[in-house]
């Protein structure tokens, strides 16, 4: 049995649940590839990740994921909010039959990704500069459930949690460096979103710190006045062109590598080749 059927049997019984549109699955994924039988701990923590997406999007006042209308847009931001309670309370429940130390990691990881969340808010209300903030942020709300998983799944196999928690880490990190990055390069159409979404909600990304920094002063103010604004079409261009012309682009693709190859270094003892693979995808992916 698959993971997302173990999830759907535990929430088909809400008409809301059915209206959600899966992702690729990657947590779930990463604990069935180093614990494949861990599927019912894979259903669990895709559970939490759907529940932080339904809040998530309520605090953006997001209109669409993936493509087709968030539930918020559809239901409204109460039967949102609810969905998302109703969704953690039941995996919260489950995590309850697992051993204590795996229980622990996970619920940690929802405290950090709950800590992550409100710090997005807050470093969303002004221009925020500094890559270290940013860095501790992305850690705490996208990089700390997928280093979990993969600690919780190693414990289940009797590997070195460590080894397989700084794999998850650098992997998460990366992970939503690239999601930073598509947010820029790609179009609507291919994200399921409207494209430097970022920059109006005020969120300051990495591309957009090392652009800031890169410009000369009377570009820096221009990229100021542009900040939470509704981007004409030529203002997302100058934008690019000016990453492009700055090496923006590919320095912080290369910063995502480099994360991504020490996480497949963490990991090698253990052969386990569809390890490397998903990292490998992490940061060749268009969304």
């Amino acid at each position: 049995m698959h993971f997302y059927e173990v999830l759907d049997d535990m929430f088909n019984e809400f008409e809301e649940y059915k209206d959600i549109k899966k992702g690729k699955g990657v947590r779930g994924t990463l604990i069935t590839t180093i614990s494949p039988k861990s599927i019912k701990l894979a259903a669990v923590v895709e559970a939490i990740h759907l529940a932080s997406l339904l809040h998530d999007d309520v605090i953006d006042e997001a209109t669409l994921r993936r493509g087709v209308l968030s539930i918020n847009a559809k239901y409204g931001d109460f039967t949102a909010v609810m969905l998302g309670d109703i969704i953690y309370s039941r995996a919260f429940y489950e995590l309850t039959s697992f051993n204590e130390k795996v229980a622990k990691i996970i619920s940690n990881a929802v405290y950090l990704l709950s800590q992550g969340e409100l710090e997005d808010v807050k470093l969303s209300k002004e221009m925020n500069l500094d890559k270290e903030k940013y860095l501790q942020m992305i850690y705490k709300k996208t990089a700390s459930l997928i280093e979990a998983s993969c600690k919780a799944a190693a414990l289940e196999e009797g590997y070195d949690e460590d080894d397989f928690g700084l794999y998850g880490k650098n992997i998460g990190i990366a992970f939503q460096i690239i999601d930073d990055l598509l947010d820029i390069t790609q179009d609507e159409k291919t994200l399921g979103k409207p494209s430097m979404l970022d920059f109006k909600e005020g969120k300051m990304t990495l591309p957009y710190i090392y652009l800031y920094e890169a410009l000369d002063e009377a570009d820096r103010e221009k990229l100021k006045s542009l900040y939470k604004k509704d981007l004409s079409e030529t203002e997302k261009e100058w934008i690019k062109n000016k990453m492009n012309e700055l090496g923006i682009i590919s320095k912080c693709y290369n910063e995502a590598k480099e994360l991504v190859e020490e996480a497949k270094k963490a990991i090698t003892e253990y052969n386990i080749p569809k390890l490397e693979i998903i990292a490998e995808k992490i940061v060749d992916r268009k969304f």
